[in-house]
């Protein structure tokens, strides 16, 4: 147990809880935290990084932005203004952020939107509801992963689509071929009322292959059904990248940042994200899509965004779990 009970008080918890319903990779929730009487520091859990998927750590970094983030909107709502330092201790790589509470002012709308949705939003897997997006709420969300450093570049052309769902469909189509990841794959899979952690079989109702853009095969499916019943092209929704101008520790930790802050602005208008990043973990493929697809930027997360039916958020491990003082 890494929690530390004696000392925490409301306001730490309060930062914690909001922390940890932040989406990961594979939902393996690889963050830690520390309470201090200024603030709280973030830490990245190694022992829950995916060596074969994340061999470099970047998703797990990704990871614990969006957590970051999710402690800075946190903060916001208690009207506070959160002061980061990101990576504060060079000769501790695991650690990756501190947070200390500033001054005191109001949050604003599009803040306590946010706060509202954290506990709302869920990772959708399947098609979505046919109906588009509004392109006010397309360019608000571009704002937003701008405001982090970001870029949220939407794919729309028919050309450009068809060039990434080539892409993962290849990533997908190594990656059901390669027994250790497949094993590393199966061992986060979780079936209900198990761990609070790893992705819930319940989740996994669709075929991985019924949208444009493959799926991850979490129960095996294709190797049982290897074609679709049935694709829904017009269901899948805005296809989009999450990208950066670099490729270092601090763009994986700002992306992750941008990423939650779409989510979360996203999930408010009750538009969830369907994650696709398996070309992402083959260095080969992630420079392609680079160069096909995210004008030279570096691609950090593929998504979906559309309408879906609203469903229960993944299950999260306690915030004692996770917390020391």
């Amino acid at each position: 147990m890494y929690a530390t009970h004696t000392g925490v008080d409301h306001a730490t918890t309060h930062l914690v809880r909001a922390a940890i319903t932040a989406p990961s990779v594979h939902n393996t929730q690889p963050w830690l935290f520390t309470g201090r009487r200024t603030g709280l520091d973030l830490h990245a859990d190694t022992t829950r990084r995916l060596p074969l998927t994340d061999p470099d750590s970047r998703e797990m970094v990704i990871s614990c932005g969006a957590a970051l983030f999710n402690v800075r909107i946190a903060m916001r709502h208690l009207g506070f203004v959160p002061v980061v330092q990101a990576f504060p201790n060079p000769w501790n790589r695991t650690h990756l952020a501190r947070v200390d509470w500033g001054s005191y002012a109001e949050p604003a709308a599009h803040e306590e939107l946010m706060h509202w949705a954290l506990r709302r939003r869920h990772t959708h897997r399947g098609p979505f509801q046919s109906s588009a997006l509004p392109q006010q709420l397309v360019d608000e969300l571009r704002h937003h992963a701008r405001s982090e450093g970001a870029e949220l570049y939407t794919v729309e052309s028919r050309s450009e689509t068809q060039r990434l769902a080539q892409l993962v469909g290849t990533a997908e189509d190594t990656l059901r071929a390669d027994t250790k990841r497949t094993a590393e794959l199966t061992r986060w899979t979780r079936a209900a009322g198990g761990s609070p952690d790893g992705v819930p079989l319940e989740t996994c109702t669709f075929h991985p292959d019924c949208t444009t853009l493959s799926s991850r095969d979490f129960l095996g499916i294709t190797r049982i059904r290897p074609t679709a019943p049935r694709v829904w092209r017009a269901r899948t929704g805005l296809i989009a990248l999450i990208t950066t101008q670099h490729d270092t520790r601090e763009d994986w930790l700002r992306a992750g940042q941008a990423l939650q802050r779409v989510l979360l602005h996203a999930a408010g208008h009750r538009v969830m994200a369907a994650f696709h990043t398996q070309p992402l973990e083959l260095p080969y493929l992630r420079a392609q899509v680079r160069t096909q697809v995210a004008g030279d930027q570096f691609p950090q997360m593929i998504l979906r965004l559309g309408h879906a039916t609203p469903a229960r958020p993944a299950s999260r491990r306690p915030a004692m779990d996770v917390l020391s003082v």
